[in-house]
């Protein structure tokens, strides 16, 4: 590292100093190529950190020249506002763009990579709180994150785990609209039964306050383990969590925080609408994969809000988790960093979740979290705060600003009308300055996103998730700006499936900039066919405005929501196991595993199985020397490279079943490291900039299609999930998840969307 220092800093002053030197444009345009060059020359050796660092100084230079001349050259006339305004608002937010882009290099200029401390003897090892914080999930949801969470490699007795139930809670089991009040008691006695069946706490405060921080205080209440962990209700964890994060602990006292990545099972919305998510690394792996290990460098990574270990003692000098803010995990950690605890961020897949479904949900959470972070900024200021080191203060700045990009990103896009359908010059510069500035600007942007990201995000597609959270994200901004403590704190929605192909309800915005963009496209192309001389600026704003349109076309695939009838998210498993039907045992491969079934290949002959009357039968899996088994129902069969590939239901689910749909999918950490590592391929800029223009075309026609009705999808009929057995009474689905030769329960009474039976 100080090796890399000493070259780059000669290498920057020579740089600066080049910067200033008054020259033509074409010896400007020739020291643009030369120091991209250099720049390229320095990522051939990603590893070397001396090369690292002469990479980020060659495009600091060229950032920073970019800068300059933008300020010094290409501003309007303050004496003409109708362009100056426009002109520095577009202005200030490439400046902001420049200034995170600063901030990012530092924050990823050196990785952490943690390796994994020993426990030590079990009697030394501290007591664990878990807690499974829940509002208005399903049991079924629930039911499978406790049994993962129980089935953790860590002595029992140093072991508990608590749902903490905030949509069965006093006030609501009292609430004066009956509704309200009968489905809050109907949820209190179910989750209540899940958990005295499957040895875990639960407890359900008085009232909802400070929603989810105020949750996990009144858990600390309860409990007294020395460390406390946090999962999501959705987020499982992996059996090997614990062995991999305690640890950490013993080796420094200051040390308030682990945290691991988040690991998602399904598709966001734009994966799933674009077709993405097997082949092309998900939006939240770069900030995972790259830029918490870069937070770790500087003591800065951060809670945040499930998949952590935090220390008691350290929660108890803050009162708690912090809840002035809707983003009480990042308030929480810097609150400790503040008084001087330390944190860590382990870079392993150990828990799997699921994100939002639908593009509503999506939006939602994207909101929450700006306005969170943005609270945070205005209320808690982290450039300012004390206790904080340097490094610090710019990181969590860093983090929190990166919030304002719906901003730049909106006046991006609109700022090339301005010129095209009013001719206001709000960006003075001719093609060969352009060339000699921007277009280098933009390459080095561009080679420097694909050195530090290029595994974990593909060319083109942190525009397109900027600019389609950036049409609604942009009203979240205004809102907290005027009022910061407004924002209150909304669950976002999990395990909903769509029926059908559709537009989602947000769609008219995209629809109406789509066609915005599209008529100044087609008047730019009129005016430089008609103009007797097309100015240099229009030439290049069409262009811009080109980009622009793809970008937006794409966005429209991203809207027009493709069906998902799965109910249960699978993971490969490939268990070796065994099989019985009646007398007969049989050799079988778990080829993957949800919570609501299994797909199984034969080795042996495959046994008679009938679809008209289901065959009931049993898996037995082996774990640390002891048994595990379940009954299953069969559904279908399916040929897949020639195999014969099984399906069968879970017959019904008790709390054994969970457990042993935890020891499946959730026994073996490297099945979600290797999914992972699977889909993280670099793809170069030609590469990807050709597969981006080719979604501008396709998914704009396949979002007009789904716009005017004309598709067509065949019906398609699936299986419920098998009921929920507790001693006895059944929390059950649809009559069809019930195998044929199963007694049919009685005395039903409906609960919380489902049916109880005693």
């Amino acid at each position: 590292m100080k090796c890399g220092k000493l070259l780059a800093v000669p290498a920057g002053i020579a740089g600066l100093s080049l910067i200033l030197l008054p020259m033509s444009l074409q010896a400007q345009l020739m020291l643009s190529f030369a120091v991209l060059g250099v720049m390229f020359i320095g990522m051939t050796r990603p590893s070397s950190t001396t090369f690292r660092m002469i990479t980020f100084t060659f495009a600091a230079i060229i950032a920073i020249r970019y800068g300059f001349w933008r300020t010094t050259e290409t501003l309007p006339n303050i004496d003409e506002p109708l362009n100056f305004i426009p002109g520095l608002l577009l202005y200030l937010a490439e400046m902001y763009c420049l200034a995170m882009l600063f901030i990012s290099l530092f924050m990823v200029a050196d990785p952490v990579r943690r390796k994994t401390p020993d426990l030590g003897p079990p009697s030394d090892l501290p007591t664990v709180d878990v807690f499974v914080p829940s509002y208005n999930e399903d049991a079924e949801l629930l039911a499978v994150t406790l049994a993962a969470a129980k089935s953790m490699a860590y002595p029992k007795e140093k072991l508990t785990i608590y749902l903490l139930d905030d949509g069965g809670t006093e006030a609501k089991r009292n609430h004066k609209n009956p509704h309200v009040s009968v489905a809050a008691i109907r949820r209190h006695e179910q989750l209540k039964a899940l958990c005295e069946a499957m040895g875990v706490v639960y407890h359900a405060r008085r009232q909802n306050d400070h929603a989810k921080a105020g949750n996990l205080n009144e858990g600390l209440k309860i409990s007294k383990g020395e460390l406390v962990v946090v999962f999501d209700a959705d987020h499982a964890p992996v059996r090997d969590f614990l062995r991999e994060t305690v640890g950490f602990f013993a080796k420094d006292e200051k040390l308030f925080l682990v945290q691991t990545p988040h690991y998602f099972l399904n598709p966001d919305p734009l994966e799933k609408n674009l077709q993405t998510f097997a082949r092309m690394p998900s939006e939240n792996e770069m900030f995972y994969s790259i830029l918490q290990r870069g937070l770790d460098k500087w003591n800065a990574s951060f809670f945040c809000g499930s998949a952590a270990v935090l220390r008691r003692s350290a929660l108890a000098t803050t009162d708690g988790f912090s809840g002035q803010s809707i983003t009480e995990d990042c308030e929480t950690a810097l609150s400790l960093h503040c008084q001087g605890w330390h944190s860590i961020y382990v870079d392993k897949p150990l828990i799997a979740g699921l994100q939002p479904e639908t593009f509503v949900s999506f939006i939602g959470q994207r909101a929450r979290w700006c306005q969170g972070m943005l609270q945070i900024l205005i209320l808690n200021r982290p450039f300012l705060a004390k206790g904080l080191s340097f490094p610090q203060r710019l990181c969590y700045a860093g983090i929190n600003m990166f919030w304002l990009f719906p901003l730049s990103r909106l006046a991006f896009m609109f700022s090339p009308l301005l010129y095209i359908f009013f001719s206001l010059e709000i960006y003075e510069a001719n093609i060969l300055e352009f060339a000699s500035y921007a277009v280098t600007y933009l390459i080095s942007s561009f080679a420097m996103q694909s050195y530090l990201y290029g595994k974990v995000r593909w060319p083109w597609i942190s525009e397109l998730y900027e600019y389609v959270q950036a049409v609604f994200l942009f009203g979240s901004i205004v809102s907290v700006v005027r009022n910061p403590r407004k924002p209150t704190f909304n669950v976002t929605a999990k395990g909903a499936t769509l029926a059908e192909s559709k537009l989602s309800p947000l769609a008219k915005p995209y629809f109406a900039i789509f066609a915005l963009l599209l008529a100044a496209a087609v008047w730019s192309l009129y005016r430089i066919l008609t103009e007797p001389v097309a100015t240099e600026l229009l030439l290049i704003v069409a262009a811009w405005n080109i980009i622009n349109l793809g970008l937006a076309g794409a966005a429209l695939g991203a809207i027009a929501e493709r069906r998902e009838l799965r109910r249960n998210q699978r993971l490969p498993v490939k268990r070796h196991a065994l099989f019985k039907t009646g007398d007969r045992i049989s050799t079988v491969i778990i080829q993957d595993a949800s919570s609501g079934g299994v797909s199984i290949e034969f080795v042996d002959k495959e046994p008679d199985l009938d679809l008209v009357t289901p065959t009931l039968a049993q898996v037995e899996v082996r774990r640390g020397g002891h048994t595990v088994q379940f009954n299953v129902v069969y559904r279908s069969r399916r040929m897949i490279d020639g195999k014969a590939i099984c399906g069968f239901a879970y017959a019904e689910r008790t709390p054994e079943t969970f457990m042993a749909i935890a020891e499946l999918m959730y026994s073996d950490q490297s099945v979600l490291q290797e999914r992972l590592v699977r889909r993280q391929v670099r793809r170069n800029f030609f590469w990807g900039t050709s597969r981006f223009a080719a979604w501008s075309f396709t998914e704009t026609l396949r979002a007009i299609r789904y716009g005017v009705g004309l598709m067509r999808e065949s019906v398609v009929h699936s299986f419920e999930d098998a009921p929920i057995v507790l001693k006895g009474n059944v929390v059950a689905g649809p009559q069809q998840a019930r195998p044929a030769d199963a007694p049919a329960p009685t005395g039903a009474a409906p609960i919380a969307g489902a049916q109880i039976y005693g």
